[in-house]
């Protein structure tokens, strides 16, 4: 009997989702996204330090030759002074993550203080300082910050917009009336969504580039002893919430463009 309640609840409240609260909704959720990829590896909770933008970790595998090495025999030693060590580093945009020994990760936006917690010979290629100049260096998450920004100011003013409504006509009957929403601020709302999705669309561009990039070298100079890789998730999470700005972005374009196109009809 609830079940049926809320269904029928439901079924009244759909006529009153207005195309502005989709909107609302995928940017909601675009901040969610873009959130999480933020807080990637910035604490020890579970599923934030598999949210990584790359990893490197220490492993034996038969080392690459090619003709361009001029000391080939240089993993031998690098093999000898990894040793049996086993310590994996996550790098996010605030944090880093280690697991020194196949256990549980470490986080902490302190590198330094990672880095008493473990032993040379957990880390004697020095990972962690590694991860950390990659961090610092190469990772720029303030546009992403500025994005979710300008997002959820968008939001607010699709918050704005005039809803459904009843209104008495001529003959004293009710009626349903949307009336459509104010022009200057449905054009703000498109140019500051606009705004937000290039910002995340060369933040993950920058993101994806410096990752793979960093990854490749660092694997390279560890030839046989040192693995890395790119973090799926954070990829996933960067352009699924580009995708969706976009979405709104378009999804404003075509209403703003319909509202100019109903208005000269009406006019002629």
């Amino acid at each position: 009997m609830a079940n049926m309640r809320f269904v029928m609840s439901f079924r009244r409240a759909l006529p009153f989702l207005g195309y502005h609260h989709v909107l609302m909704i995928l940017i909601a959720i675009a901040i969610i996204l873009l959130s999480l990829l933020l807080a990637g590896c910035s604490s020890s909770s579970p599923l934030i330090p598999s949210i990584f933008l790359i990893s490197l970790y220490y492993k034996s595998y038969p080392p690459s030759f090619d003709p361009s090495q001029v000391d080939p025999g240089v993993t031998t030693a690098i093999a000898n002074i990894v040793g049996q060590a086993q310590l994996e580093v996550r790098v996010g945009y605030f944090g880093i993550c280690i697991n020194p020994d196949g256990g549980s990760f470490l986080c902490s936006n302190n590198a330094s203080s990672l880095a008493t917690q473990v032993s040379v010979d957990q880390d004697p290629l020095n990972l962690i300082w590694v991860a950390n100049t990659f961090k610092d260096s190469i990772v720029f998450p303030y546009l992403i910050i500025v994005a979710i920004v300008l997002a959820f100011v968008c939001f607010l003013l699709l918050a704005t917009f005039p809803g459904w409504h009843e209104e008495h006509d001529d003959n004293g009957s009710d009626r349903e009336v949307k009336p459509f929403p104010s022009r200057p601020v449905s054009q703000v709302a498109l140019a500051l969504i606009f705004v937000a999705s290039v910002f995340v669309l060369v933040s993950v561009l920058w993101q994806h580039t410096a990752s793979v990039g960093a990854s490749t070298i660092a694997q390279d100079l560890g030839n046989g002893s040192v693995k890395s890789g790119v973090g799926t998730a954070a990829m996933i999470l960067g352009w699924f919430g580009f995708a969706l700005l976009i979405i709104v972005t378009i999804g404003l374009l075509v209403m703003i463009l319909s509202i100019r196109i109903l208005d000269q009809l009406t006019d002629e």
